[in-house]
């Protein structure tokens, strides 16, 4: 026996040097417990050497496999915490790793022709990446309710909310208890909203912003009871309004009704260059793609193809078709425009723009703005402002350069005149110039 036992210590010490050394050590208090006992009191009948192996292995195992642990309150939220930040770390992962597998190919940035996509924000003026416009426009909307409650939960639900089927049917909810408290403002019943109500749990309750709109308007949370229950239910209940509190009420559900989401503005970076033999040669930094890695690398493989597919006959409907599925690979474009004096204008556009947008920022950028100009796509194209036509559409994506004219006849009007050609660029815009590089 006590062979047997100084093999288990032996063991034991030798399992201690792993994770499980707090289990093996109490491994071995019992096994020096045995040892004593197996001293004090002699067993006439102890077990054979194999079969007090065997146990001893049962007892290793017993003693290092995890009990089970009950859970209290505070155990399930700490759990719920645990989970819900593995599984915010893991989407983190899962994001850098989709970001890295879809990214186009690192160039250095000081080649880059622009230094990514920005966007300004509405409220307050500052200039965001496209990871950052989101949760900056909800801090701003929230930084509202100090100034205007009702003007930031009128934000906070248009905005917040991503379901515009959802947000339509909370408004009309919302503008419903409104229309009934006008009509009937001595009613006490129709200034009571009961939160556990069905209609207000489907269809008010899940849109952000509801509640705080209503709490705009005057609603107050109080716990009332409910014929036939014994407990008290919560309800927002609105005190008796003067006939002028009314009619400020209603002003305030038409803002409801109109409000629009707050977007971020696309920052077109307006840019002007210096006459440059490099005008046609665009680098663009990874934002401007819509491209997985896997497209990526088809692409390559499919402009290798351009020159066989071009000498196939193939129809209208299938060059169109080919044209469109290559557009939607970009989200942006970036076009320069060739001026008179040979200097560039560049800004930066959604591939869905539509013409009107590209002449107004061309028209914005100009000193003598009145004058009517014409614009020349690659190819000789020439591109018409009233033409509600997308710059993808348009073969504008993801970059292009254009020529810019004067009208002709307008110039010559001038000259005739005596006068000269007018100048060209805002002079914040000249004061910036750069040399393409």
């Amino acid at each position: 026996m006590k062979k047997f036992l100084d093999d288990i210590k032996k063991d034991i010490k030798f399992k201690s040097a792993g994770p499980g050394k707090k289990l093996t050590e109490e491994a071995s208090a019992k096994a020096e417990a045995a040892q004593s006992s197996s001293r004090a009191k002699p067993n006439r009948y102890a077990p054979s050497e194999g079969s007090q192996r065997a146990g001893a292995a049962a007892l290793a195992r017993i003693e290092q496999h995890p009990r089970p642990k009950v859970h209290t309150s505070q155990d399930a939220i700490r759990n719920q915490v645990r989970r819900e930040l593995e599984a915010a770390a893991l989407t983190d992962k899962e994001k850098a790793d989709a970001a890295e597998g879809s990214k186009v190919p690192v160039i250095d940035p000081a080649c880059l022709s622009v230094s990514g996509v920005y966007f300004t924000c509405p409220l307050t003026g500052a200039t965001l990446t496209k990871r950052e416009r989101e949760v900056h426009i909800k801090e701003a909307i929230l930084m509202r309710f100090e100034e205007d409650a009702v003007e930031a939960s009128v934000m906070m639900v248009h905005t917040f909310n991503k379901d515009r089927e959802k947000v339509k049917a909370a408004v009309d909810i919302i503008s419903k208890y409104i229309e009934n408290i006008c009509k009937n403002p001595t009613e006490e019943k129709y200034r009571k909203i009961k939160l556990s109500n069905k209609v207000y749990q489907e269809k008010v309750r899940c849109v952000e912003g509801s509640r705080e709109f209503l709490e705009a308007l005057g609603f107050t949370s109080i716990m009332l009871p409910v014929e036939g229950q014994e407990e008290e239910e919560e309800f927002l209940v609105l005190l008796e309004h003067s006939p002028d509190a009314l009619e400020l009420m209603k002003e305030r559900r038409d803002r409801l009704q109109r409000g629009e989401p707050v977007r971020a503005q696309l920052d077109r970076q307006p840019q002007a260059f210096r006459a440059s033999p490099d005008a046609q040669r665009f680098e663009l930094p990874p934002e401007f793609y819509n491209l997985t890695a896997e497209e990526l690398k088809k692409e390559q493989q499919q402009r290798s193809e351009i020159v066989e597919k071009s000498a196939m006959l193939r129809t209208k409907a299938m060059r169109e078709k080919e044209e469109q599925r290559e557009r939607r690979k970009y989200n942006y474009t970036l076009l320069r425009i060739r001026l008179p004096d040979g200097s560039l204008l560049q800004g930066t556009f959604y591939a869905w723009d539509r013409l009107p947008v590209l002449f107004a920022f061309v028209r914005e950028s100009l000193l003598d703005a009145w004058q009517p100009f014409e614009l020349i796509a690659p190819g000789g194209q020439k591109l018409k402002e009233a033409e509600e036509v997308a710059l993808a559409e348009c073969n504008l994506v993801p970059a292009a350069l254009l020529t810019f004219a004067w009208d002709a006849a307008v110039q010559a009007d001038i000259a005739a005149a005596g006068g000269k050609s007018p100048a060209l660029l805002k002079p914040e815009l000249l004061e910036t110039i750069r040399t393409l590089s």
